[in-house]
Formats: C-alpha cells, sequence, structure tokens
C-alpha cells in the first residue's frame, strides 16, 4: 500500500527497473556505468513531474529533501543531458508498459488535441528566439475551445474510455486535427475513436475504416440536414470528457500549457515524462482482479452508424 511520497518512489522504482531490465540494453553507453543508475535517474523525472516539479531547477533542489531515497544524484547540468538523452526511453517504458495493462487493450477511444505554447503569446514579435522555435516546427495557430491564438504546438492524443492515454503526437500548432488525427489513427488497427467537429470528414472515415478498420465517430454539425437522436448526441459527449479530462490533468498537474523550454528538444523531453507517468502509474499490482471499462460497444456502433457526412472538415 502506498501511504506517502517515499512509499511511492520506492513503488515506481521498482516498476522502472523491472521495465528497464527488457530495455536497457538498447541504451547501453560505452564506459563504466553511472553512479545514479538510468532507472533511478528516470525514477526521479518521472516522481518529479508527479509532483509539478517541471522546471530543472526546482526538480534537483526538491530531490535534496529525500537524499535518503536516492543518496547519488548527478549535478543539474549532467542530470539535464541525461534527462534529455534518456527522452525516447521514457517513451520507449510507457509503451512496454501499455503492453501489461489490461485497460490498454481497450478498443475503444477518443481522440482530442492540447494546445502546447512556447511563448505568451504578446512575446513572440520581440523574442529573438521565433526563429528557432519557427525552424522546430512552431506556428501560430488557433485554439477554437477557448478563442485564443498561440505559438507553438499541439499535442494530440488518443485516449481509451478507461483513461489511459494509447498514443500521441506533437504537432505544429496551425496543422488540422483532422489530418494530424487521420495520421495517428492510422498507425493503430481495430480501433472505435470518437472524434469532435473538427474530425468530421466522410472521406477520412472511409479511409480509416478500409485501410486499418478504425471507425471514426463524430456528431454531425449543426447545418447538417441528418441529425442523430438528442440522447446519442448526450451520450457521445459524455464519452468524449473522459479525453478532456486527461488533457485537463496533463495541462494543470503537468503544466504542458505552461511549459520552459527554451529549445525544441528541451520540449520534448516534457511532453515524453508527462505522458510516461500515465502508463506506469496505472502498471501498480492491483487488489482483486483487473477493472476493464464497461463494454460500451452498442451505443458505439449506434453513432457509427448515424448519417456520415459528405463534406470534409
Amino acid at each position: 500500500m502506498i501511504a506517502d511520497f517515499e512509499d511511492f518512489c520506492l513503488h515506481l522504482y521498482v516498476l522502472v527497473d523491472d521495465l528497464w531490465a527488457r530495455l536497457g540494453d538498447r541504451y547501453r553507453r560505452p564506459g563504466p556505468a553511472p553512479a545514479c543508475s538510468d532507472s533511478e535517474l528516470i525514477t526521479l523525472v518521472l516522481a518529479g513531474e508527479c509532483r509539478g516539479w517541471d522546471q530543472e531547477t526546482d526538480l534537483v533542489a526538491a530531490w535534496q529533501a529525500y537524499r535518503a531515497l536516492f543518496p547519488v544524484r548527478p549535478e543539474r547540468s549532467r542530470f539535464n543531458r541525461r534527462r534529455r538523452n534518456l527522452m525516447y526511453a521514457i517513451n520507449d517504458l510507457r509503451r512496454v508498459a501499455l503492453t501489461l495493462l489490461d485497460l490498454a487493450q481497450d478498443r475503444q477511444c477518443a481522440i482530442a488535441s492540447l494546445p502546447v505554447p512556447v511563448m505568451h503569446f504578446h512575446l513572440v514579435p520581440s523574442s529573438p528566439s521565433v526563429g528557432t522555435w519557427q525552424a522546430a516546427g512552431a506556428a501560430f495557430g488557433k485554439v477554437p475551445t477557448k478563442k485564443q491564438t498561440i505559438f507553438g504546438y499541439k499535442l494530440h492524443l488518443l485516449v481509451t474510455l478507461g483513461g489511459v492515454i494509447l498514443d500521441f503526437v506533437l504537432a505544429p500548432a496551425n496543422a488540422h486535427d483532422l489530418t494530424v488525427g487521420a495520421g495517428l489513427l492510422a498507425a493503430h488497427r481495430d480501433l472505435v475513436a470518437l472524434g469532435d467537429k473538427a474530425y468530421r470528414s466522410a472521406a477520412v472515415a472511409a479511409a480509416l475504416q478500409a485501410e486499418a478498420a478504425v471507425t471514426l465517430v463524430t456528431v454531425p454539425r449543426g447545418d447538417e440536414r441528418t441529425q442523430l437522436p438528442p440522447a446519442v448526441v448526450r451520450q457521445h459527449a459524455h464519452w468524449r470528457e473522459i479525453v478532456e479530462t486527461v488533457n485537463g490533468q496533463l495541462g494543470e498537474q503537468f503544466h504542458l500549457e505552461a511549459n520552459h523550454a527554451k529549445t525544441f528538444w528541451g520540449l520534448c523531453a516534457p511532453v515524453q515524462q508527462a505522458d510516461g507517468p500515465y502508463a506506469l502509474r496505472l502498471s501498480q499490482p492491483a487488489v482483486g482482479p483487473a477493472q476493464q471499462p464497461p463494454d460500451q460497444g452498442a451505443g458505439l456502433r449506434q453513432l457509427a452508424q448515424g448519417p456520415t457526412s459528405d463534406r470534409d472538415g
């Protein structure tokens, strides 16, 4: 039973170390093994993200109070360099953890995007780093749900109806949700995916169904001739609240919408770290049988069999 932060760190370290045994050879470096192992450093990073220590100076300083847990820690610059070098390893750990999760086998999902600005909008015209960010793909883009324009990226998430992040992609903020979402969904098979009106396209839905057996379910726009029953529309909105909740947690707990990255690679590291704890924290041993989300197949099929617009969004 996890009673406090020390217990959480111990539990997280055991999970990471067990999973790292499957991956460590891929990331083995020449020379002697570091005093602070990769498993320990990844645990420091993930536990720090869960506590909201998202700036490297805060992260390194905060761990000073927990010397008994991790007596050997790299100094700040070496810590940050190793953290960035291991960002792909953290994502690989997430993928391995997903293969062990019953909840991650749910084929009922929702897709949505989360804005990830790289600087405050009013600072963009005078910032000397704009060119560097633009070279890394950052762009101006609108966020209709918040009625704002950002400079940066959007994080597109594929989340099961049980709340597990299956996959994600970071794309320029001006990339259309439908285009990025179609590519994200095409990498999977045999899914039923709920999307909002930004993902409404008969052509894209047909292509995904034919090529990947992915059923993209959206609600008709208000100006379309044929509409779904109100009860079905409400059920669709209810299920999509799950991915919006995950978005909210990534924004509020992991501060992805207020990151402090100075470079694209500095941004990629916290994105990988924020998504990693979702899979690892769900990998803890369950008390009793594994809990599967209820099968919503009948309701999803009703949505999928509803009217499909011939208009592309």
